[in-house]
Formats: structure tokens, sequence, C-alpha cells
């Protein structure tokens, strides 16, 4: 989705969150401005616990702030009902994250291809467009492949492919390569900067590794609810050169485990189906071990908007 000139991807002001657990309220954000323009490449990183990810959340309409303003794709989330924040969320961002949270029993191409569901796009335009994204990431070999058929970088790469298959503006990824070892992990991340480099979709990386955090041109540190500092630094993207050795079909066998999660978010990070595409396909099962079905209607997984 490509925005109009002048208008942010992101665009956040005074934000905070907080939530009500067992009766205590825990800030977890608590008064939070940035922007996020076209095209750029951001790290935000912080400590668990630090409020990191209740940013992310809210940065991809899963939630919606307790105060501030909020606008993605230039559109203040207070005013849109929940079927209108699903659809911004599908035509606007892509998810990636840590868990990649495939369908099990359904094909690469088909897990790349759901999103594209929900934009009423016909199955053989959606199978051509699904198959085009595995090529671009990589994966052109293992169209029919399930997950339990593919390695834990190959798993990624599909994630990575289902996020952009939309071409949307911005591009959040939750600890990336948190499940991956050394290699495929820098493989990953090489990929995400030359997929930036190359589309303009804006990548947004929450993370907690500080070498991670290096390669990015903006770095935003967050800790107790609050940016603690936001700097950018002028240096080159490191898959500027091309595409890495490292993305060639190569057989691992990488562990995967479940992510972590913050106050008021469901075990796990969001994701999956519902990430992608704003809601769970009916029948689907939701990461966190719950039946989706129409009645999500986009409401989102860190909370109901």
């Amino acid at each position: 989705m490509s925005l109009p000139p002048g208008v942010p991807a992101i665009e956040a002001v005074d934000v905070s969150r907080t939530y009500q657990l067992d009766g205590v309220s825990v800030a977890a954000l608590r008064g939070v401005s940035l922007t996020v323009d076209p095209g750029e490449y951001v790290a935000v990183i912080g400590p668990s616990g630090s409020g990191k990810s209740t940013l992310m959340h809210l940065l991809g309409g899963l939630d919606r702030p307790t105060g501030g303003r909020l606008a993605i794709g230039g559109r203040d989330v207070a005013t849109l009902t929940a079927p209108e924040l699903a659809t911004l969320r599908n035509e606007t961002i892509g998810f990636v994250f840590q868990a990649f949270h495939l369908l099990a029993r359904t094909s690469a191409v088909d897990n790349v291809a759901l999103p594209l569901v929900y934009r009423g796009v016909g199955a053989r335009q959606r199978r051509e467009r699904a198959a085009a994204m595995l090529g671009r990431v990589g994966l052109g070999h293992r169209l029919d492949h399930r997950p339990n058929q593919l390695s834990g970088g190959e798993q990624q790469r599909v994630a990575i492919a289902r996020a952009l298959v939309t071409e949307p503006a911005v591009l959040l990824a939750d600890e990336p390569t948190g499940n991956l070892d050394t290699a495929t992990g820098e493989a990953v991340l090489a990929l995400l900067e030359e997929l930036n480099a190359e589309s303009g979709v804006a990548l947004v990386m929450v993370t907690h590794d500080q070498e991670v955090a290096a390669r990015a041109r903006r770095r935003i540190a967050v800790r107790d609810g609050l940016i603690r500092s936001d700097t950018r630094h002028d240096r080159p993207l490191s898959a500027g050169t091309g595409r890495p050795e490292t993305l060639d079909p190569a057989p691992s066998a990488e562990p995967r485990s479940a992510s972590g999660s913050e106050p008021g978010h469901p075990s796990g990070g969001s994701g999956g189906a519902a990430g992608a595409t704003g809601r769970l396909p009916r029948g689907a099962t939701h990461p966190s071990g719950g039946a989706g079905d129409a009645a999500d209607r986009g409401a989102g997984i860190g909370g109901t908007p």
C-alpha cells in the first residue's frame, strides 16, 4: 500500500497503554511519541517488560491506546470501527513474529496467500502472487511443503512472504530471529534489510539483542514504558550488496520455541492468521489455543479495539 506524499507510515503522540490485572492498573506505556516515515529501518530495543512489545501491538493496530493519539497510514485508530481497523491492518501492516504462526496443515503457498483471502482476491491470482513472493524470498521450490516439512529458517521466510504479499507500508518484526541459529538469523535479517531497501516498506524491528539493533539506521530504546533515546545512524544496509549465499535453499533443523509475552498480551505473542489478516479464518486454531471464526471480526490479538 503506497501512502500519500508527506503522510507518515505511523505517528504516535503521547500514547499510553494501561492494563487492569486482578484489579491493579499496570502502565505498560506512559506517554510515547514517535513518527515512522515510509522506507525507514527502525529497531525498537529494550529489556523484558520495558513496554516494547506493547508498543509493537499498538503500532500494528492489534490494540488501541488508553490515551494519546495513534495514526496508522494517516488514519486515527480511535475513529475506526473494529472491521475498519482490521481492514487497515490488512492493507497497511505486515507482521513477522518470533514464533512463526503458520497454519500447520496448510502448504507454504496457501499460508502466504491467506491475507489475500480477506482482500477478496481470486484463488488463481492469490496463488500466483503468493508463489511470486515465495520465489522472492528464495522458496520458489517449496510452494507445496507444509511447515513441518520446512526448516526454522524456511518457516520464517514463509512468514516474511506472508507479511509482504499484500504490499504493506510497514513491516513489523517482533524478535524475528529469536528461534533461529546464528547463521540462519543472519540470513533472515539480511533478507528483511534487502526487502526494506528494494521495496521501500518501512521496517520496524522489536528486539532485545543489541547486535541486531545495531544494524538499523534508527534505534529507539524503551524502558519502563518510556522512550529513553531515539538515535539515527547514517550507515549502509548490511544487505545492500545483494542476496547473501545463506538465502540459497539449504536443509537445516533449527529449534523452535514460543515467544514471550507482556501484561495484557496472549502467550506467545500475536500473529499467525490473525496477525497477517486482522482476523482468523472460520475454524482455524488461534496460536494461544482458541478457535477463531467470523466472530473475531478483526478485533486484534492484544485486546479488543
